[in-house]
Order: structure tokens, then sequence, then C-alpha cells
């Protein structure tokens, strides 16, 4: 019998104070106690002699901060500071590797040590902090599906004139003089539509260490071959077959990510470093991991490559549509962080109706691979169970013609739906496999309908009684706008309360440039969706903004691209959340031609602690007056009822000023429900009507008790570490069944835990047995009041 885990989260937890162990029956100990760990942002084993690799942060400000703070700092001066604190490590941390040395928008270096020497380390003087060196993946939601060249057509590139890039074309604007960084896994620069963007020198490869960002070829012995930077540069630039959103754009290619699209903190520091360095104007990093935080390493670069004046835009990542959900580097304080939109589409309504009478409510139109195959799934159909849809699971079962009824998890659901076709199926039903949403995933290569846990349930026991017939009812609904992707990750942004994304943009069936790495035929079109396509539109409109004002600052650069977006509606038509769309879609002629900015282009007004009476606190915004004429401005919020916001009405700015909006924030705790609240202040001078999305925390902000789980197998137990990041009154690890979600047991447990980071440990049995060959969901639970959190961690499959 042989275990395998499967959807291995190995991303690095952070945040940590103080280590600290759970008491409570399968939870380790360890003291977890060292003064010196005040600076340490990671998990750690102290009882590890392993390596572990950190980001060491020193007291000594880098440049950029300097250069900010008006202070000097050279780059030789900076060298013999870090010299000394190195020196230093490496006489009290017989472990210590120096790898990467950052000097310019991070102070630092990464260091191999062992998890036991970390103490040591954090100790030396001079270390300012220890962070991890995370692990980033590319935000995309599925594989690239390749489109082959007798039905591509230029027109599947039909994102970039959506947001208005061919209005800003026929304004002059094109993106040229303009350079954009694709920080990222590496560019195809030989590809036909991007080699005239790039000049000799092409950027720096940090995996290889040359002066070749290419991405991973096939054949790779360390992984799997590449695409995603292509893309991503085909979106921002590309001038051939298809045109990016700024063609002649100069493009300048970082491999940080390598082999399967995977990379660590330090290559990413160290590509936004080079690309600051080497004069480019505009940086794109369609990356992530799942951690809800503003304080990273790579936060802290990005802010200064702002400061620099480098507009930074990032992908606010693939896990929504929940809030709370957007991660690193997404969480930046400065940088643009970009939501998917899904670009207007017809409705279908679906229903399901089995032979033994059961409806299922849940059931809904998932993808398909075009509405004349949608409008043919009608009928009484047979249905077989595949399991999770792999290729193997439709080995010895006749699906021709039949439904193939599929469980979530293990593989993309573009697989499962070729899987089916290959098989086939004349459709497929995809049952969750956790409470909760599935996503639309537009493209998929048969007709599918999605179901709710509970509605699998009733298909799976309905094919156990001997009922294999369905009849399927697809009917066109209505025609929908531009909505928000469910995959796009949500805010807000922990322990400052931002609001994120920032903006909005296309992100869904995005058709861009790819490498083949097949040698007769290497150059091709692909589509993909996430985040990822999302943010290399903002990047390529940042370029065609900039190239329009070459004098504006980066901060007016994300104001225009805020303060004009469109505001987004759901398929019902009710708008959706701040932290959902951000301050909306961009639309790049209007940002160009923006006569007023409103700084910053969003506002959370924080938390308001009071639980009786009223409780005020003074706050600003900036009004930017770029016309050559006096406005007068008027001020209005709208909001929740005792929620206050005060200000003189009216004020006038003269012409290329800015002028500061004081305002009073007054929330009355008799008159407000506890939580989160939006609001809108509008400013207008009659030409023209801004609004700045805000939000307010009342009392506790309701953000997830746990927001990260870490696990991995050692010997014959189960390990791992999850993030509390305010505490809990009780814990639980929770075992149940993935494909029913039937709670089996829950093998560790505490009470009134602290905030922070807990490791625990279990045998990997239930009730005393050894685990029988099924698969496992392991997940976190905890609960604080009325508040409750059940992080769904990944599955554990014992054959």
């Amino acid at each position: 019998m042989q275990s395998k885990l499967r959807q291995y989260f190995i991303y690095s937890l952070i945040l940590l104070l103080v280590l600290s162990t759970f008491s409570g029956a399968g939870f380790a100990n360890g003291s977890g106690q060292n003064a010196s760990l005040s600076s340490v942002h990671l998990d750690l084993n102290e009882t590890s002699s392993e390596p572990v690799t950190v980001i060491v942060e020193l007291e000594a400000e880098s440049i950029a901060e300097a250069n900010y703070r008006g202070k000097s700092q050279s780059k030789e001066g900076l060298a013999a500071e870090r010299e000394n604190v190195i020196s230093s490590i490496e006489a009290a941390v017989s472990s210590a590797t120096i790898n990467q040395e950052y000097d310019y928008v991070f102070s630092g270096f990464s260091v191999e040590v062992a998890q036991n020497e970390l103490h040591e380390l954090a100790a030396v003087a001079g270390v300012k902090a220890v962070y991890p060196n995370e692990t980033y993946e590319v935000s995309s939601v599925d594989e690239a599906e390749l489109i082959d060249a007798e039905s591509f057509s230029p027109a599947m590139m039909d994102s970039a004139p959506f947001i208005g890039s061919d209005l800003a074309w026929d304004a002059g604007f094109t993106g040229e003089g303009v350079t954009v960084a694709v920080i990222d896994t590496g560019v195809d620069y030989t590809h036909p539509d991007l080699a005239d963007n790039f000049g000799d020198y092409k950027g720096w490869d940090f995996v290889d260490n040359n002066d070749s960002p290419q991405e991973t070829p096939a054949g790779d012995p360390r992984g799997d071959s590449t695409n995603h930077g292509t893309h991503v540069a085909g979106t921002v630039a590309a001038n051939g077959d298809i045109k990016g959103v700024a063609p002649d754009a100069t493009l300048l290619a970082y491999r940080v990510l390598g082999p399967g699209g995977s990379g660590t903190t330090e290559n990413v520091i160290a590509g936004i470093e080079r690309a600051v360095e080497d004069g480019a104007d505009v940086m794109n990093l369609s990356l992530g991991n799942t951690t809800n935080d503003p304080d990273f390493a790579t936060s802290i670069a990005l802010d200064w490559a702002m400061a620099e004046g480098v507009v930074a835009v990032t992908s606010n990542g693939n896990s929504g549509p929940n809030n709370w959900t957007v991660g690193s580097p997404g969480t930046s304080r400065e940088a643009i962080s970009v939501g998917a939109t899904q670009l207007p589409y017809n409705l279908f309504s679906a229903q399901i109706a089995t032979e033994g009478g059961a409806k299922l409510e849940s059931a809904a139109v998932m993808g398909h691979p075009g509405e004349d195959k949608l409008k043919e799934f009608n009928g009484d159909f047979e249905f077989v169970h595949v399991g999770y849809g792999e290729a193997s699971d439709f080995e010895g079962v006749d699906a021709e013609g039949k439904i193939a009824l599929i469980s979530r998890g293990e593989i993309p659901f573009v697989d499962k739906a070729t899987n089916a076709k290959n098989a086939g199926a004349a459709g497929a039903i995809i049952y969750n496999n956790v409470e909760g949403v599935q996503p639309d995933v537009p493209g998929l290569a048969v007709p599918t309908l999605k179901t709710s846990l509970t509605d699998g349930q009733k298909l799976l026991a309905e094919l156990e009684a001997g009922s294999n017939t369905v009849n399927i009812n697809v009917e066109f609904d209505r025609e929908v706008g531009e909505t928000m992707a469910n995959f796009s990750s949500r805010g807000p942004v922990m322990n400052n309360w931002m609001i994120k994304p920032d903006v909005s943009a296309p992100g869904v069936a995005i058709v861009s440039t790819i490498p083949t790495h097949n040698p007769e035929n290497p150059y091709g079109y692909a589509s993909l969706q996430g985040t990822s396509m999302s943010a290399p539109h903002v990047a390529g409109a940042a370029a065609l903004v900039l190239q329009a004002n070459p004098d504006w600052s980066v901060d007016f650069v994300k104001a225009a691209l805020m303060n004009t977006a469109e505001k987004l509606y759901d398929a019902d038509g009710v708008i959706y959340p701040h932290n959902s769309q951000g301050a909306g879609s961009i639309r790049i002629l209007d940002a160009i031609n923006a006569e007023t900015l409103i700084t910053p282009g969003s506002h959370s007004f924080g938390v308001f602690t009071k639980e009786k009476g009223k409780e005020v606190r003074s706050q600003s915004i900036t009004i930017n007056n770029l016309s050559d004429e006096r406005k007068r401005y008027s001020f209005n919020f709208e909001g929740t009822e005792g929620i206050k916001v005060m200000n003189s009405n009216n004020t006038q700015v003269q012409p290329g000023r800015t002028q500061d909006i004081n305002f009073r924030v007054q929330v009355d705790a008799s008159k407000t429900e506890p939580g989160y609240h939006e609001g809108v202040i509008t400013i207008s001078n009659g030409d023209e009507t801004l609004q700045v999305p805000t939000i307010v925390f009342v009392q506790e902000p309701d953000y997830p008790l746990l927001n990260t789980l870490s696990l991995a197998l050692e010997g014959g137990n189960l390990v791992g570490t999850v993030n509390a990041p305010g505490g809990a009154e009780h814990f639980n690890l929770r075992i149940r069944d993935a494909d029913t979600g039937e709670l089996l047991a829950e093998p560790a447990a505490a009470s009134d835990i602290a905030p922070g980071i807990h490791s625990f440990s279990w045998d990997m049995t239930i009730d005393g047995q050894p685990l029988t060959e099924r698969n496992y969901q392991i997940n976190a639970y905890a609960k604080s009041g009325e508040f409750e959190t059940e992080l769904a961690g990944p599955t554990l499959t014992i054959e």
C-alpha cells in the first residue's frame, strides 16, 4: 500500500513573532522561545539541523530607501556594511552559506542555514529581519490550451481592444519608448510576434545565471517545460499576428521561475532589482503564493521599486471567490494588484433531473466548446462515474455517448473535460469535492455542468441504486456583461486592511504567444486564464499611459487607471464588492486623458474598536488638478448608516496644483453592525465625477481564523503547521472522506491557542487502526465566539 500527498502545499509560512506549539493531543512539543525571534518571520524546527534558505534584511537602508529619505547611500558603502554583517554571521553560524546579495530595492541577502542555528543568525548585530525563501508559482488556473494553426485567428486576441487599447493606438500611443520588464518563467524572445520588442540585451536568467532568459525547454531533467512568461509578454506587447496592449513597447525578460513554473523569493527579489537597475519603466509579476500579508521581502522590494519610479504590476492570485484570499505579492502596499474578469458572454441555465425523480438545484453550466454544442446538450443521457476524470479513470469504462460524472480535484477542469472527450463522452458533470462553489471555466472540450457536493452525492446514490439516466435541459438565459472571474482572489489585506485588487482586467480565455517546444513548429498561440493573464493587460496599459504622460509619477499612473475604471456588476446586476473588483475594469484612453486624479485611488479607514458610542478619526486624500484651469470640487460620501465622513463640501484647486482634502470619519457603534463596511467617496467638478472606494472595519475584522496550512509526510507521520493570525478558542485537525465530505476523525485538538504558527503531528491512524485505501481530505478547523473557519488542505491518497 502506497501513500501520495497530492496537491502538495509547499508555501512558506510567515508572520511569526514567537513560534508556538499546541499542547493538545497529537501536537508536537517544543519551546520555540527565543527573544531574537522577534525579527524572524517564518516557521522553523529548532531541533532540526536540516538546511533552510532564508532572506535576511539588514538595518542598513537600501539605496532606493535612502534616496527616498534624502540620505546618501552608495553601492560601495552598503556593500561594506553588508560584508560586515555577513562576516559576523559566518563567525556565529557554522552552517551559513550566502547566495544572492541585494542592495538597490532591498538591503540584504539570501543565505542557507541549519534551522537550529537561525536563532544565532537573527541575533547578529545589523540584522533587521529574517524572511522565508517562499515558493512562488505562476498565477494561471489551467494548462495552456494550444490553438492549432488551422483554427487560429488574430481576432481571438479581443481582450486588448475591449479595454480600449485600439483607441489609444488611434490616438498615437502604442508604447513606443517605454520599457516593460516581464519577471516570470522567461520569454521566448525569438517568437516572431515578440522578436522586434527585444533589443540586443534581453534581460537575465536567474535560474541558470546567464544572459539568455529563455523558457524552460522540453526535456529539462529538473522539471516541466514552461510557456507562461511568453504568454504574459505577448499580452503586454506582441506585435505580429496578434497585438498586445502596447505593441511598440520594449521588453526585457527576467527568468526567476524555473522548470514547472516554480521559483523562490531569492530570485524574485533579484529580478526586481535587476529590472529597476536596467531602466525598466514598468514591471509585471504574474506570480504569487497564498499568504495574505503585506510584510514580505518581495513586497518591500516592490514598494521601493515604485518609489524609484517603476510602475510595478502584480497578479492578485487565483484563490477566490472568498474574501481574504489575496496572496503575496498582490498584497504589496504600493504595487498595482490586478483581479481577473471575464469578457461579456451569453448565460445559459441548466437543469438536471434523475431517473429516480431527484432534481439537482445547484446545477449550472461550467463551460463548453461552443454555444452550438451546448445547445445540443439536452435530453436523456446515461451517465458513468469516472472518479477524478484522469485518463486512467476512463480505462475499462464505456463512456461513448454518455455523460462522465467527475469529482473535482487532483487535475485541472480542462484536463477532465479533455479526457471525457477523448473517451467519447457526450458531456460531463463535475461535482464539488468540498462545500462551496466551483468556478466557470470557458472553452472546455465537452459541454460541462457543475453541481454542489450534495448534488454530486445524489447522483452517486442513484448509480448505487441502479439508476444511471439523467435528463438535462440547457436553455439560453441572457447576455451578461464583463464580470469578475470566480477564481480571482479577493481582499482585503490583513494588518493594514487595504482594498485589493486595485483594478481588474480580462483574465479568462486570453489568447497570446507561446513556445510550442516542437522543433518542427516552434511558435504558437494558446488560451490561458488566471490573474496572470489580467496583470499584463494592466502593465501594457501603464506603458501607454506613460508614453502619453511621460512626466507622470507612478502614483499618477496608478490613480489614473483606478479613477477611470469601469464599475462591474455580476450576472444578476449586483455591483461587485470593492475587494472583488478594486476600482473596476481599466479603460485605457480614459486613463490617458484624465485631468483630475485622486490619490490614493482607494482608501481604508482602518479598524474602529469602540463597542459603544462614537469614535472619530481625521484622515485625508489628495486632489490633483492636472488641467490648465481652476476647478471647484464637491465631495460626497455614501456608506453604511452609522458611518459618516465629514468635510467642507467645496474645494477650489488651482491649475496644475494639488490639494489635500482633510475629513473626519465618525463611526457610531450603536448604529453600526460589527464587521466590514464599504463606502464610496464621490468627487465631482461638474465635468468629471470620480469615485474612491472605501472600507472600514467596526470592531474585530472577520478575517479567517486560519489562513495557511502546510503539510508534509515524514516517516510514518503527517506533520504540519497552521497559522492562526488572531488566535482561536478551539482548534481541531479534521480528517474527511475527500469524495463524500464525511468527517472521519479529529486526531488533534487544542484550546485557547495564541496568535501565530502552531505545529502538529498525526500518526495516520484512525481509532488506532492504519488508514485503508481511500482519499482523505486533511482540513484545519478553528472557532472563536461566533466565528469559525475550516481550511481545506490537500488530499492524502492511500492506494
